[in-house]
């Protein structure tokens, strides 16, 4: 996989529109590109690379019990006292006129 800074800049480059943004989120972005001393587009790239590096989409949910393993593994486990069950209920009988009562 390559990354986005290793690739050619002869490749055609997509374009994206970002409407309705909040204005107080452009404001945010336009200040953090001053301190960059970047535009606010050349600010919104590096973002996104900084958001999406290495990053696999994973729908099973591997990745997230993976991060969450390894944060809570350390601490040790735990043993849980599972409550008592009771048998189950019998299901409701509609065909009887007092049913439910």
């Amino acid at each position: 996989m390559q990354s986005l800074q290793s690739l050619p800049e002869s490749l055609p480059m997509a374009t994206m529109t970002i409407r309705n943004l909040d204005d107080d989120l452009k404001t945010l972005l336009r200040l953090r590109a001053a301190r960059h001393g970047q535009s606010m587009e050349e600010e919104a790239r590096s973002i996104l690379r900084a958001a999406l590096a290495g990053r696999v989409e994973d729908d099973s949910g591997a990745a997230l019990y993976a991060a969450i393993r390894a944060r809570v593994e350390p601490l040790g486990g735990v043993e849980l006292e599972l409550p008592a069950r009771d048998p189950q209920r019998d299901p409701p009988d509609f065909d009887e006129p007092d049913a439910g009562k």
